[in-house]
């Protein structure tokens, strides 16, 4: 069973910062084509902000996206893993707390960013590899 250390490594960070607009922040997840980015003050994790937020507490609330700042409608209520924590344990906060996204924290420093796309990738890998070793069983086998 993979860890998250596994899964993250050679991976780059993409983050925004409070003070940031919707509008700076919406372009530059564009730009890196992700859905949500961890929310960093300095150096310490306040929060998440996604494309959820800005079609909840932006569109829907009729708020300008060139002045609207991220810490005014970003996810504060924020889950993290740890990067030694296994895929499977990941997968059960992200179903146990309903979150798609997970930054992994190594005490209070941010060092990566999951994904459930990340994990389903990872378990499909490993059933893979699991169905392979089966069929080269069974053809050695017969």
């Amino acid at each position: 069973m993979a860890t998250i250390r596994d899964l993250l490594s050679n991976r780059t960070i993409y983050y925004v910062q409070p003070n940031q607009t919707v509008f700076e922040a919406a372009s530059y997840m564009a730009a890196c084509n992700v859905g949500a980015v961890p929310v960093l003050d300095d150096t310490k994790l306040v929060g998440i902000f996604s494309e959820r937020d800005i079609m909840r507490r932006v569109v829907t609330e009729g708020r300008d996206p060139l002045t609207t700042h991220i810490a005014e409608v970003m996810s504060t209520d924020v889950q993290t893993v740890t990067p030694s924590a296994s895929s499977e344990d990941a997968m059960c906060v992200m179903q146990t707390k309903g979150v798609r996204h997970l930054p992994v924290c190594e005490g209070t420093t941010l060092v990566g960013f999951l994904s459930l796309r990340d994990l389903l990738r990872c378990h499909l890998d490993e059933k893979s590899g699991e169905a392979e070793m089966m069929r080269a069983y069974i053809q050695t086998s017969s």
